[in-house]
């Protein structure tokens, strides 16, 4: 993390182009001369100012040089305009900013850090911001983030109580006279440390507070934001970096030809001027009076010296500097095809595609792999929670009367949840055992479900009464608290203090206590929560190569069953993870709450301090069950 910095003043005018109209000219030449071919023909119109060995006139070598760079800086001209035009379009984008308690149209470019501005549903997010306020409730916001990481699922920000209260009061939110501290501008999309001091209390700020540039926010009538960094400290920026010269292949390819035709050409004139120097040697005072030396040349090795730079001039064409005017050509008709391509067109947004640049478009049809870490990429990322196993006990599986498994199919009698109001009716499963497990109350399957229904960051909407739409951020989360739902754990409400759970019909409202986050170095989430009945409880899920090293010693028989059904379940393909709980003792989870909230306000080493605590309050977990998704759908090729 850099060092703390106070608030700068800062506007939030930004800048993608390279050029300006008094750098174009020396930049672009210095961009065109990195090609050999170019300096090449620059270094052979020195040589033809040379008399004594220039054969030719100048201009037959500026003449197809200056058309060369002509065509390249036109094109890249071009481009930069765009380039040029795409920023102005940015930084004139209106904005609504709070100015001496009123709310006044400004332009994005002068926005500066430290403003509050108001965002509406669909707005693009002006810079990094600090969420204060929203319309949703509990200043709940979502967002859609395709323009930071390529996901189109919602994702949802939440502001700090203390802020939430601000609402749309103009008057306090032009009297909010917070103190924000943060780290230094970096380009980490996933982080944000910092802390907000207000009324002498101390509050963490992080990055489930923070609305980047380049969001937009979707299903959220209004939300109001303090600017934290602006313009090219944005987080979106960070990442841009400068627009620096690219070479594709092919231009690497044709240097390298270029290189090759040059040695041939060295060869060449080596070869004649040596032939030169031995005739002069041998023959050439035979001739001198009719063909005398010119002036200056008083021995053949001279002779033959300034022979080879005048072969060299003779045989430039040899250097196929056309060849960089063609592919030029080329590329520019190719970015015609892109726009026109009826395959590449997106109906449902009436949007064409749009070759942004004239430079690398050929390098699209030359990709041979495409690797990705991401399975939902290929299977439009649909989970549906599928097969569980509880207490040693495996569910899912459907089994005929000689106790044969059957395979799952559209005939296959569906479990009916018609006794739960609550229950989303698209979802499905097989196995009748579970529900009936569920009615009777059997407390291991109860405290799994009530796990799944708790252990989670989704965001609940009511539109209509009893009618839930959950707004998660990772479809994982979406499936398992779908199935808690539908066996009778539902997830109703969410409050930065509570989680709201209809649990067989009765309401019990849980103190969220402590949110334990995923990382990928983690690989698990917890969250401490108390009970109605006042029991303090840790419940954690992930990855069971994890969980298991953090299991108490007296579930190793337990954890050899799940570990059974796991490894059965893996090999059908199906994606798992594994949950457990611990209970807590009040006067240690005091004193660990004491130093958590120490850990959460540091600035510096927040992420270690924390881990470490998360470590401490995470041994010794009990129990262990398994639950498991599969990858449904696939994506149109």
């Amino acid at each position: 993390m850099g060092p703390i910095l106070a608030i700068p003043d800062k506007n939030n005018s930004i800048k993608t182009s390279k050029y300006n109209f008094f750098t174009f000219l020396p930049l672009n030449l210095f961009e065109q001369f990195q090609r050999i071919a170019n300096a090449y023909f620059l270094f052979l119109l020195i040589l033809q100012l040379i008399p004594q060995i220039s054969s030719l006139a100048w201009f037959t070598t500026v003449v197809p040089l200056v058309l060369v760079l002509a065509v390249s800086g036109v094109k890249d001209a071009i481009d930069d305009f765009n380039r040029h035009k795409s920023d102005k379009h940015v930084n004139n984008r209106p904005v609504q900013v709070l100015i001496n308690g009123m709310l006044k149209d400004e332009k994005w470019m002068n926005v500066q850090v430290g403003d509050i501005i108001k965002l509406e549903n669909n707005n693009f997010v002006t810079a990094d911001l600090l969420l204060l306020s929203s319309s949703e409730p509990h200043s709940l916001t979502y967002i859609e983030t395709a323009e930071l990481d390529g996901e189109t699922n919602l994702k949802v920000k939440q502001a700090l109580t203390v802020t939430a209260e601000l609402g749309e009061d103009l008057q306090k939110l032009t009297e909010f006279n917070g103190e924000v501290k943060c780290e230094a501008p970096n380009n980490k999309l996933d982080k944000f440390t910092g802390t907000l001091t207000l009324r002498g209390e101390k509050y963490a700020l992080d990055n489930e507070k923070m609305l980047l540039r380049g969001c937009t926010i979707r299903n959220t009538e209004w939300c109001f934001g303090l600017v934290i960094y602006a313009g090219p400290d944005t987080k979106l920026m960070q990442n841009s970096g400068r627009t620096t010269f690219k070479r594709t292949s092919i231009d690497r390819l044709m240097n390298v030809l270029v290189l090759v035709i040059f040695a041939f050409l060295a060869l060449m004139c080596l070869i004649l001027a040596i032939g030169n120097g031995i005739w002069e040697y041998d023959k050439g005072y035979y001739f001198q009076v009719y063909l005398p030396w010119a002036e200056g040349i008083n021995s053949a090795s001279y002779s033959a010296f300034l022979m080879f730079w005048s072969y060299v001039i003779i045989l430039n064409t040899v250097v196929p500097i056309s060849l960089y005017v063609s592919v030029e050509i080329i590329r520019l008709g190719n970015s015609f095809y892109i726009d026109w391509d009826r395959k590449m067109y997106y109906p449902l947004n009436d949007t064409p595609a749009q070759a942004r640049t004239t430079t690398l478009n050929e390098e699209l049809g030359q990709i041979k792999y495409v690797f990705s870490d991401k399975t939902g990429t290929l299977t439009q990322n649909i989970m549906c929670f599928n097969k569980c196993s509880i207490n040693g006990k495996s569910y899912g599986d459907v089994y005929d009367m000689s106790g044969q498994r059957v395979e799952i199919n559209e005939n296959t009698e569906k479990v009916d949840f018609s006794y739960n109001q609550l229950a989303d009716p698209k979802f499905a499963f097989y196995d009748h055992s579970l529900v009936e497990a569920v009615k009777l109350s059997d407390v291991p399957t109860h405290r799994f479900f009530r796990l799944l229904s708790l252990c989670h960051t989704v965001m609940p909407e009511e539109k209509k009464e009893g009618n839930l739409v959950y707004q998660a951020q990772s479809p994982d989360e979406g499936a398992l608290v779908t199935a808690a739902r539908n066996f009778g754990f539902v997830f109703r409400a969410r409050t930065p203090e509570t989680i709201t759970v209809v649990e067989m019909g009765e309401t019990k409202i849980y103190k969220l206590l402590a949110i334990l986050d995923f990382n990928n170095v983690r690989k698990r989430m917890s969250v401490i929560v108390r009970s109605p009945e006042g029991d303090l409880t840790l419940y954690c899920k992930g990855a069971d190569t994890i969980l298991y090293e953090l299991l108490h010693s007296s579930c190793d028989s337990l954890k050899e069953d799940t570990t059974e059904h796991l490894n059965e379940f893996a090999g059908e393909g199906l994606r798992t993870l594994v949950v457990a709980y611990k209970n807590l003792d009040e006067d240690y989870f005091q004193d660990w709450i004491r130093r958590h909230h120490e850990a959460s306000t540091a600035l510096e080493g927040r992420e270690d301090k924390l881990t470490e605590l998360y470590e401490e309050i995470e041994k010794d977990l009990m129990c262990c069950y398994s639950f498991l998704n599969a990858l449904e759908g696939q994506s149109p090729e």
